[in-house]
């Protein structure tokens, strides 16, 4: 049995627990039982190189979270996404900048709290660096 809190720390584990994932069916299952304890959950994959990354990330942490209903098209609800993934990728720009880049997205809400995990392996093949950021907003 998945235990989250519903707080600020609760809902970035969740966000956590998505971008961490390894298969579709992994995220159905982690989504499913985040939902139980009523936290929305979505979770994207991406890739490419860095520097030409970054806005295509926020766009597909915007676009994942309006597909999965844990934001609407409010101007500000998307903002809070995207502000949240912005944080979350200027944690990891020191390592990730100019090299090639891969990972997923996770997004979680409840209530006013939604966060945002990136998880990010940077480099060459066998030769990755794992980061990961976070970020978190209120509505």
């Amino acid at each position: 049995m998945l235990q989250v809190t519903h707080d600020s720390r609760g809902i970035a584990k969740s966000a956590i627990l998505l971008a961490m994932t390894n298969t579709r069916e992994e995220e159905a299952q982690i989504k499913e039982l985040l939902l139980r304890e009523e936290i929305h959950g979505a979770a994207v994959d991406f890739g490419g190189e860095f520097n030409q990354s970054v806005m295509r990330i926020v766009e597909r942490a915007v676009v994942a979270a309006k597909r999965e209903h844990i934001i609407s098209d409010m101007h500000r609800e998307e903002g809070a996404v995207a502000g949240a993934t912005r944080e979350a990728i200027t944690q990891v720009t020191s390592k990730a900048f100019g090299l090639p880049v891969g990972g997923k997205i996770g997004v979680a809400r409840w209530g006013e709290h939604v966060a945002v995990a990136v998880f990010f392996g940077v480099g060459l093949t066998h030769l990755n660096e794992i980061s990961v950021g976070m970020g978190h907003r209120t509505l």
